[in-house]
């Protein structure tokens, strides 16, 4: 049976060496690639036409709008628009790049952690800026909730200091973690099939089925979940609470 995590192997397939630096691409920095240009080819067959009456490319594209324009309505406020379009293309990077590694023989960066966790260092990084911008060193006062009494300071800032700096590490292994157990699972009832024969390769086979419609769904959920929790930084970052 073959070793279903070669999958995640990381090759080469241009070698590039400037100096001392490794600039390769492989077959991740591929795909990150394909994605983009699935994503542009997508809003852009999306946006050709304009017709009143939609079709369906332009549907999806403006059902992809709305869908994220409300979600940092929801959990944002109007304060965040001028972040739409950071966050729509996350939202659509990352679903395009679990949708693409559906594809048979494909790759799924997203199931590396250093992919995952440089996405979400960029989404910490970044609304903890804002919030420095915006509010000076009363960004501080996030770690001391109001209202609490200053005898609970010293047990509640380290709590609060730590919850805040875990963010990236929570953020970058849910993505990473479901991404890489789900196409492992696949792999290995794939490899039951084919040594179990006619009789017994339809129960495994049947799993796969299952399996890969599950997978379909875990791929849109985990993007929303990613996105959605970086308004909810984005929130902190603006309001402070």
């Amino acid at each position: 049976m073959a070793n279903p995590l070669e999958q995640f192997t990381i090759k080469t397939l241009v070698p590039i060496q400037l100096g001392e630096v490794n600039a390769s691409l492989t077959n991740a920095g591929l795909f990150m690639v394909l994605t983009v240009a699935a994503v542009t080819l997508f809003l852009t067959l999306g946006m050709t036409r304009r017709a009143a009456v939609p079709g369906r490319w332009q549907s999806m594209a403006e059902l992809s709008y709305e869908f994220i324009a409300g979600m940092i309505r929801d959990n944002v406020g109007n304060e965040g628009r001028r972040y739409f379009p950071f966050v729509f293309s996350l939202f659509m990077f990352i679903l395009f790049a679990n949708l693409i590694g559906m594809i048979p023989y494909s790759f799924t960066f997203t199931s590396h952690i250093a992919v995952t966790f440089t996405m979400a260092m960029v989404v910490f990084l970044g609304v903890t800026v804002i919030a420095i911008i915006r509010h000076g060193l009363h960004f501080f006062s996030f770690f001391l909730p109001t209202g609490v009494p200053m005898v609970m300071a010293p047990i509640l800032v380290p709590i609060e200091v730590l919850s805040y700096l875990s963010r990236p590490i929570s953020l970058s292994i849910r993505l990473f973690a479901n991404m890489m157990a789900g196409h492992t699972m696949i792999k290995v009832f794939a490899g039951f099939v084919i040594p179990l024969g006619i009789l017994g390769g339809w129960a495994p086979l049947t799993v796969i089925v299952a399996l890969t419609a599950f997978e379909f769904l875990v791929a849109f959920l985990q993007a929303y979940v990613f996105t959605v929790l970086t308004c909810l930084y984005l929130n902190d970052a603006i309001h402070l609470h």
